[in-house]
């Protein structure tokens, strides 16, 4: 496993970190805490030290089955990520004319981050993220004034957001003026757009990247066919709904023949092209077992993406504006 800096906190991370949604066992159906378990300790055995998680995953669930993980091993140093979605009622991501003060109130922002400090049995949080944002609040970031505050009083480490999808360069204001340790972003074959502003800004600010969805939700390991179906009650049911799914295997073909022989298959390159910047710091890849933890860690032992294969890769850019809402 190779480590890279995380920003200014200085973090010595792992460049492939544990994606721990589907610990949740909600919106990517069933999943059992002994796979969840087995699957931590085998990233952990591969050198993994960076796990990314969220209140928003199993409503907790996931945060808690990681508390019990990290108990375990309290003699290693794992730094653990986690977020805290907006308050309720209210659109997701916010739209601009969502007040800040009621969808991240103090209190509120209180009270939450004393749930993950229960939840991850632990006293303080390594890195504590908004789950969405809007640039609508820039000018008055107030909900990132309160996490400062937080991080005064110990119970923080480090501070973030997780762009939203239809906006990712919101965050770029906020880097410049100095008030995000980092940024959680999607980056991936398909979607390339943070290339343009926001990794570039990431490296002059020497704020901390991690990358999200690195295989499109499943799509860029390139096991998906047009028949390939979803659990009903799974998100991705909507993020592939009507054509959508046929439109992107047939991207894929496309993909695959570019890829050839250069890499062993799509899903290893995939995960390269989104380690190549070097503004980024870890790529968090879902992991649900010992098997997926096992092949996403071990991407960090092979060589990089080639800077040919790179440059071919920048044609498949696909500008698909926000999936995220779903297709009637």
């Amino acid at each position: 496993m190779k480590y890279r800096t995380f920003g200014k906190l200085g973090w010595q991370v792992s460049e492939i970190g544990f994606g721990a949604w589907a610990l949740g066992g909600q919106a990517w159906g069933g999943q059992r805490d002994e796979d969840s378990v087995a699957a931590l300790k085998q990233a952990l055995d591969l050198g993994c030290n960076f796990i990314d998680t969220a209140q928003g995953y199993g409503d907790g669930h996931s945060e808690r089955v990681i508390g019990t993980f990290l108990k375990a091993h309290k003699g290693e140093r794992i730094y653990v990520a986690t977020k805290i979605p907006p308050k309720s009622p209210g659109e997701w991501p916010p739209t601009p004319y969502d007040d800040i003060e009621a969808r991240f109130p103090e209190n509120y922002l209180r009270e939450r981050i004393e749930i993950s400090l229960r939840n991850l049995q632990t006293d303080c949080i390594d890195l504590l993220q908004l789950h969405t944002w809007t640039r609508a609040w820039n000018r008055q970031p107030a909900a990132l004034a309160v996490l400062r505050e937080l991080r005064r009083e110990g119970k923080l480490r480090g501070i973030g957001i997780s762009t939203p999808e239809q906006d990712q360069n919101s965050l770029v204001e906020l880097m410049r003026q100095g008030w995000l340790d980092s940024v959680q972003v999607i980056y991936n074959i398909f979607e390339q757009e943070p290339q343009a502003e926001l990794l570039p800004a990431a490296l002059e600010h020497n704020v901390g990247v991690i990358v999200r969805v690195a295989f499109d939700e499943g799509a860029l390991t390139g096991k998906f066919t047009e028949k390939t179906t979803f659990a009903p009650d799974e998100f991705r049911n909507n993020y592939f709904a009507g054509d959508r799914l046929a439109r992107t295997v047939r991207r894929v073909g496309q993909l695959k023949a570019t890829i050839g022989a250069a890499e062993p298959d799509l899903a290893t390159a995939a995960l390269k092209f989104a380690l190549k910047p070097r503004a980024v710091s870890t790529v968090i890849p879902g992991m649900r077992n010992v098997r997926q933890a096992r092949l996403n860690c071990s991407i960090s032992d092979l060589p990089p993406l080639a800077d040919e294969l790179e440059l071919k890769l920048r044609q498949h850019a696909w500008a698909r504006a926000n999936w995220y809402k779903g297709k009637d």
